[in-house]
């Protein structure tokens, strides 16, 4: 049986790589993106199975809206994957206010508006899946875009706090979690901050470090249909072949300081109340 897909931000990169997969395979999609011209091939391609909508995901109201109208024309919404977002890069330090705050209200608010318009419809059905798209830089961070993993930090918490509240629903929660992709992520779709001369020869550093092989966006395809088609999907996937090392060491690093310092921990607790 064919699903319905909501997705934003599926005008490039892997968006729009999963729009097509989708949409190659016999499914509908209400593809989103800031500008209606990005879509129009796809609508022009797949006529009635591909709704091209206009949308900025930090408007709440066009987001409801969006919403609305994707389920109205297809009956049902079987897939709703939030995609949207953006890297703002910079040393922590050199992120003024506006930059911060647009980075949360796309990455972290732009993914709420979309989880609060779609989960009513999926609850009425009984049935769904919902997908956001976070990172590795939500699992590790990296220098030089603190704000920017704080967002897909955040981006976690609150998709892993959404899956507890609504499997009772028959709503799945995926997050995804790509590695490094030959998107255009660091180009034309990035911000930056002003640049500090401070933090030259740690920029230095890290253009002199080891080049990391960037996946193919299109291959990701297959690996998000096989998780929309699964009984039991994951909460969380990785993709790519760098993410799970990535984990690995992160996690094994933090049990290692926690284990160290547990007497410490212990101590804190303190003596029973009442």
């Amino acid at each position: 049986m064919s699903m319905t897909w909501f997705v934003t931000g599926a005008s490039r990169g892997l968006g729009r790589a999963w729009v097509e997969a989708a949409l190659a395979r016999g499914d509908s999609v209400a593809a989103t993106a800031r500008n209606s011209d990005d879509l129009a091939d796809l609508a022009a391609r797949y006529k009635d199975s591909c709704l091209p909508l206009i949308l900025d995901v930090t408007d709440r109201a066009a987001v409801f809206a969006a919403v609305d109208t994707a389920a109205a024309r297809f009956g049902r919404l079987d897939v709703v994957v939030s995609n949207a977002g953006y890297a703002l890069f910079g040393a922590i330090e050199e992120s003024d206010e506006a930059q911060s705050r647009a980075q949360f209200d796309a990455n972290l608010f732009g993914t709420l508006w979309v989880i609060q318009a779609a989960v009513p419809h999926l609850r009425a059905q009984g049935s769904g899946h919902i997908l956001v798209t976070s990172s590795v830089a939500g699992i590790i961070t990296f220098p030089t875009a603190g704000v920017y993993n704080a967002s897909k930090w955040a981006v976690e918490g609150l998709t892993e706090t959404l899956a507890s509240e609504v499997a009772e629903f028959g709503i799945k929660v995926t997050l995804i979690e790509p590695g490094g992709y030959a998107t255009d992520w660091r180009g034309g779709s990035a911000t930056h901050t002003e640049p500090r001369p401070d933090y030259d020869a740690l920029r230095a550093r890290m253009k002199a470090g080891p080049a990391h092989i960037l996946g193919d966006p299109r291959a990701t395809g297959d690996a998000i249909l096989r998780v929309v088609d699964a009984d039991t999907p994951p909460l969380r996937l990785i993709l790519g072949n760098v993410g799970l090392g990535v984990a690995r060491r992160a996690y094994a690093d933090r049990l290692a300081t926690w284990e160290a310092w547990a007497p410490v921990s212990e101590a804190a607790q303190g003596e029973a109340a009442g």
